[in-house]
C-alpha cells in the first residue's frame, strides 16, 4: 500500500546571521496510512508547524526526503499541491464575501465548476452546520464560526490529504463539536487527515495514531494507547468522600501524585504507578468517608506531560 506521507530523516534550519542555524526539526521520521487521522502533537515551539509546512511545500527541508502521496516535496511540489488541501493557524477567509461565495470562490481557484461546487456545498454545510449563516458575510460572524468555514471550505474539494493546524482553536464548545464529528465523517470516506493540535482530549478522541515532538525530535509515536504504555504506568484515580478531612489531604500529598485536584469532598488524582494508585485507595477506604472511587488508566494528556517532564529531566 502506498503511503499517504513517508518522512525519512527530515531536516529544518532556519540560518541567523554570524550564528549557528536554528534547527526547527531533527531528523524526523514516520508514515501516514491513506484513510487515517494522524495527529502531529507537542507543546508551542515543537516544531509542529514547520513540518506542516515542509509537508504543504511552503517551505523546503533543510535535508531527508519527504513524500506527500508518493510526490517528493522537493521535486514534484505542484503535484504535492493538486492532492492536499490545507488549513493553517492563520485564518483565512474571505470576510466581505458570504459564506456561500467563500465556497464559490473557493472551489473555482480549484477547478470546479459552479454547478459541481453547489452539489457539494450542501452536503458541506449541513455537516458543518452553517446553513443558518450561508448568506452571512465572515466580518459579522464570532471567531469560533469563522474557523468553522475555513475549515468547511476544504472539504468542498476531493484532495485525499487534508492538513489541519489547531483547526479548532477560538471555538466554542458547539462549533468543536460540529467540526470534529465532520471531521470524523470525512474520515470514514476514505480521506487522510493530519491533525495539529495542542489540544490533548480532541487528539484522544479523533486520531488513530500520533506522533508527539519536542525542540524538533520525536519523543514518542504510534496509537494513543501505544503512547499510553510507553513504561510510564500512569493511573487516573476519582475519590468521593462524605467529607474530606484535612489530615487525609495532606497523607495523599506524601505519595507525590504527578496531578491532584480537589473540589469540595471529591478529590482526582493521577500517579506513576499501579501500587501507588492502590496505597491510595486502601488509604481513602481506611478513613470511613469513602463513598464512591474510580480507577483507570491515565488520558493523553496526562501521558504528554509526563513524557515532556521526563525529556527535561533527562530520564529515559
Amino acid at each position: 500500500m502506498q503511503k499517504a506521507i513517508s518522512i525519512q530523516n527530515l531536516i529544518k534550519e532556519f540560518p541567523r546571521k554570524n550564528e549557528q542555524p536554528i534547527r526547527a526539526v531533527d531528523d524526523i521520521s514516520f508514515d501516514v496510512l491513506p484513510g487515517k487521522i494522524f495527529g502531529l502533537l507537542g507543546p508551542n515551539g515543537a516544531g509542529k508547524s514547520t513540518t506542516i509546512k515542509v509537508l504543504t511545500t511552503l517551505i523546503p527541508p533543510t535535508s531527508g526526503t519527504v513524500l506527500v502521496n508518493g510526490y517528493d516535496v522537493v521535486k514534484q511540489s505542484l503535484d504535492v499541491r493538486k492532492n492536499i488541501c490545507v488549513v493553517l493557524q492563520e485564518n483565512a477567509v474571505e470576510v466581505f464575501l458570504t459564506v456561500r461565495h467563500n465556497f464559490l470562490t473557493f472551489g473555482k481557484f480549484h477547478g470546479m465548476t459552479t454547478s459541481d461546487i453547489e452539489k457539494k456545498m450542501g452536503r458541506i454545510v449541513e455537516l458543518f452546520g452553517l446553513e443558518e449563516v450561508l448568506n452571512q458575510k465572515p466580518i459579522d460572524l464570532s471567531g469560533g464560526l469563522k474557523r468553522r468555514v475555513q475549515v468547511a471550505k476544504i472539504f468542498l474539494v476531493d484532495t485525499p490529504i487534508v492538513f489541519l493546524d489547531e483547526a479548532t482553536t477560538g471555538m466554542d464548545t458547539f462549533n468543536k463539536r460540529a467540526t470534529v464529528k465532520a471531521i470524523k465523517e470525512e474520515a470514514q470516506h476514505g480521506r487522510t487527515i493530519v491533525l495539529t493540535t495542542h489540544m490533548l482530549e480532541e487528539a484522544e478522541e479523533l486520531c488513530d495514531e500520533i506522533v508527539i515532538i519536542n525542540h524538533g525530535k520525536i519523543i514518542a509515536k504510534g496509537t494513543t494507547d501505544d503512547v499510553k504504555k510507553l513504561g510510564l504506568q500512569m493511573f487516573y484515580l476519582s475519590l468521593k468522600f462524605s467529607e474530606m478531612e484535612k489530615d487525609l489531604e495532606e497523607l495523599m500529598h506524601k505519595f507525590s501524585p504527578v496531578k491532584m485536584d480537589i473540589v469540595n469532598n471529591e478529590v482526582s488524582l493521577t500517579v506513576r504507578e499501579h501500587n501507588t494508585a492502590l496505597k491510595i485507595l486502601s488509604l481513602a477506604q481506611s478513613s470511613g468517608a469513602l463513598k464512591h472511587f474510580e480507577i483507570s488508566t491515565a488520558s493523553l494528556e496526562d501521558v504528554f506531560v509526563e513524557l515532556l517532564d521526563r525529556k527535561k529531566r533527562g530520564t529515559p
